[in-house]
């Protein structure tokens, strides 16, 4: 008896240990912000799931057509101050986009492709192209977004990405299928949407992700100067209804200009302030606020206090090159998500015009005859006024309905009111020619029309897959 005790107590022990499985791993890293439903964010996707998924890749298809009229009613159908909207009483196919997600193991990659008009009205505001040889705007200006990275299994995870990708600084998203209003305020029109180099996103917890940049510029392809631009984002979601977000940039974007520094600081708050989904009437409301600031130095300006005037920009008296700018939004969702209601609008302060949208046709600082750009720029007589001591101020309302059937598609219809301190908007004779045309010659004297409010209606349609 003894002796089978003992045997008990030295062997089975030691064999049950031994086939006994292991505790389960109870150390699982939360995927980044996937603790709460973040589809109610302004420039954010409200689809719960990917349509086109599969185990290495996740196709996306975009399709946004707008129209929109202004009671300008210019001639030549040309709409100014917008990176969204292009052509006036036209029926518009503003963005045509597909491509998607690859993924394996841990390397990713990602490529939109852009067509449509938007692919003319945004390239044509970077004058870094217009550097040195070869024609790259042409060679990108077909691609949104095109970048292939790696994802490192640290901390809550950590991406490198390298290629062209989107900046969102402005808190509106390139994709209007995501905002809350088809046509931004200010503060989103002025700055980037996209951005040339390379990125790290970094995610020390599930609500936190620290991401740098390093880039060629502010909205370029290529470089003004020779040192590159620096940034990066902060973004923090405590909790379901709160998200916190700041894009900040250091560069030398300034053409023959290399030591004018340009810096821009962009912060935004959205708030879900109420949620009630058994509500069918009235089943959510949030609202944001964006701030934005940032100036430029060097080379004959200073950001705040400068002394000089137009034309008159030196070092011993510089004149002032800043941009102020707000924008506010309230949304609120009635019959289950079915439909909303978006109001709001914003104001900028920008001296020195750095920042300002040069109206296109007769104002384009860009323009160059029809066989040199192929884009179809009249010559300028009479140029907006983009040098550094003039000061540019604006404010816009707006309101707009969005009904959402489907998670796949939105019909939007908004109101908007432009303002401006001087004349900006194309007024009826619009800003080409006499009769509105590239080819008609402009006769001596002739000059945009240029007013300085602009109050129109759109409507679009925008798909998503």
């Amino acid at each position: 008896m003894r002796s089978l005790i003992l045997f008990f107590l030295l062997f089975v022990p030691s064999t049950v240990l031994a086939e006994a499985p292991l505790p389960a791993d109870t150390t699982a890293v939360a995927e980044p912000f996937a603790f709460g439903d973040f589809t109610w964010l302004n420039g954010a996707n409200r689809q719960k799931s990917a349509l086109l998924d599969s185990k290495y890749f996740t196709g996306s298809f975009l399709l946004d057509v707008n129209y929109t009229m202004s009671s300008n009613r210019p001639i030549d159908h040309s709409v100014i101050g917008s990176t969204t909207l292009s052509r006036d009483n036209e029926l518009a196919l503003q963005f045509l986009g597909f491509g998607g997600d690859f993924h394996y193991a841990n390397t990713r990659a990602r490529l939109m492709t852009q067509f449509g008009e938007r692919a003319t009205v945004v390239p044509r505001n970077d004058g870094s192209a217009m550097k040195g040889q070869w024609d790259f705007m042409t060679a990108l200006r077909y691609l949104s977004e095109a970048y292939g990275g790696v994802h490192l299994d640290v901390m809550h995870g950590i991406n490198i990405d390298a290629g062209l990708f989107m900046s969102y600084v402005g808190l509106f998203s390139y994709d209007n299928f995501e905002n809350w209003m088809y046509l931004p305020s200010y503060t989103s029109d002025n700055t980037p949407w996209f951005f040339n180099g390379v990125r790290v996103q970094m995610f020390p917890t599930d609500k936190l992700k620290i991401e740098g940049w390093l880039i060629n510029g502010w909205q370029t392809y290529g470089k003004f100067n020779e040192r590159p631009g620096f940034g990066g984002q902060l973004l923090y979601r405590p909790v379901e209804w709160l998200s916190l977000l700041s894009n900040d940039y250091v560069g030398w974007d300034t053409a023959n200009n290399p030591g004018r520094m340009r810096v821009h600081s962009d912060n935004s708050l959205l708030m879900r302030y109420y949620n009630n989904p058994n509500n069918h009437v009235i089943s959510k409301m949030a609202f944001s606020i964006t701030g934005d600031i940032g100036f430029e130095s060097g080379d004959g300006v200073v950001g705040f206090g400068g002394t000089g005037t137009e034309g008159h920009c030196t070092t011993a008296t510089p004149c002032t090159q800043n941009f102020l700018s707000w924008m506010a939004y309230n949304r609120i969702w009635f019959k289950d998500d079915l439909f909303a209601l978006t109001v709001g609008g914003g104001q900028m302060h920008n001296p020195g015009r750095y920042l300002v949208l040069a109206p296109s046709g007769q104002a384009s600082p860009f323009a160059q005859p029809l066989s040199t750009q192929g884009v179809g720029y009249a010559p300028a007589t009479a140029p907006f006024d983009m040098n550094s001591g003039t000061s540019f101020d604006a404010w816009d309302v707006a309101a707009g309905v969005q009904y959402m059937p489907t998670e796949y598609i939105t019909f939007d219809l908004e109101f908007s009111r432009r303002s401006a301190s001087v004349p900006y908007f194309a007024g009826h004779g619009g800003v080409t020619s006499p009769d509105g045309y590239v080819t008609t010659p402009t006769p001596a004297g002739w000059q945009a029309d240029l007013v300085p409010t602009d109050t129109r209606v759109i409507a679009a349609v925008l798909t998503r897959f």
